[in-house]
């Protein structure tokens, strides 16, 4: 079953997470504890993919040693968090950007990357991402009034766990038009010839995990850079993985059409200079290695209301 944004199962999703959110905040609510407190917020910042496609030279590795910073893009997000003190916090959080992949940027001097750069396959694809992760700040230990923050530097270290949405496209070699990959099967997934290659689904679990530095501008503001990287359990983000398939088996599950189309987007070697073609069977992708991205963003958050946050602040109290 296809799974999109707006289906009932991407929704019940959501209502799950905000109901976990709104139980922590009302147990909060009973506590005394005086400096919990209810923080929204807005964050913007560079992301970038890593996975089969673009590079560097030699060998294609995970992580960051394929990292493009020319296909950097920008992810915008809001969150709702929850701190039942200052050691830790509960967030919930929504984002919004585009990941890209392109092996025409790969400068290639007669290396391993030249296999990639002839692949000649690029993507974009635009994600949203609803993401539940606890915040842990360590440093409120070594500080003498951790109820007090104003004009404090604090670290932390954030993880959890998400799902996100996505749907890669990829350019036609012949019209330079972006089309749709996933309803083209270009790795033969879902086809009778190819019956352990499964279709991959469009929403799927990521897991978060990062580290931040948050200042505390005023009572009821502050400002945090963070860098957070999500590892996924899908090879397919950028629609490459496996190996190239035999094309009459698109012609086999295919209208003539559309068949032509996935052709073409499933191998792009025969358009480039190097007179190298890559055949059924040839590698394409790498499936040990599943895709993964990363952001580092801005976070401006706001304190909603103080319910006695601060109330043991070292600061000077006002006299009349």
């Amino acid at each position: 079953m296809k799974l999109d944004l707006h289906s009932s199962v991407w929704k019940c999703y959501a209502f799950a997470i905000l109901g976990m959110i709104f139980s922590l905040v009302s147990f909060g609510q009973q506590s005394n504890e005086s400096s919990s407190h209810l923080e929204a917020g807005i964050t913007l910042g560079p992301s970038n993919f890593l996975g089969d496609l673009g590079g560097n030279l030699g060998k294609g590795k995970p992580f960051i040693k394929d990292n493009n910073i020319q296909k950097t893009k920008f992810t915008y997000g809001a969150l709702l968090s929850y701190h039942p003190n200052e050691l830790y916090a509960i967030r919930l959080g929504v984002n919004h950007g585009t990941l890209e992949g392109d092996d025409a940027i790969i400068k290639a001097k007669g290396g391993l990357e030249e296999a990639r750069k002839t692949r000649n396959s690029d993507f974009r694809s635009k994600f949203t991402e609803v993401l539940l992760m606890a915040e842990f700040y360590p440093t409120t230990f070594l500080e003498y009034d951790f109820t007090d923050s104003y004009k404090k530097f604090r670290p932390y270290l954030i993880a959890g766990i998400g799902g996100f949405h996505f749907n890669p496209m990829g350019t036609d070699p012949l019209t330079g038009q972006w089309v749709e990959l996933h309803p083209l099967r270009t790795e033969g997934q879902g086809m009778a010839e190819y019956p352990a290659r499964k279709e991959y689904k469009l929403t799927q679990v990521n897991i978060p995990m990062g580290v931040g530095v948050k200042y505390f501008m005023s009572d009821n503001l502050n400002l945090s850079f963070e860098i957070i990287h999500r590892k996924t359990f899908t090879d397919y983000i950028d629609d490459v993985s496996t190996t190239y398939v035999d094309p009459t088996a698109f012609y086999n599950n295919m209208p003539l059409q559309q068949a032509q189309l996935a052709e073409r987007m499933a191998n792009k070697s025969g358009y480039t200079e190097s007179g190298t073609v890559y055949h059924a069977g040839d590698k394409r992708g790498t499936p040990k290695n599943n895709d993964s991205y990363y952001s580092a963003g801005i976070k401006l958050g706001f304190v909603l209301g103080n319910s006695g946050r601060f109330r043991n602040s070292t600061r000077c109290p006002i006299s009349f």
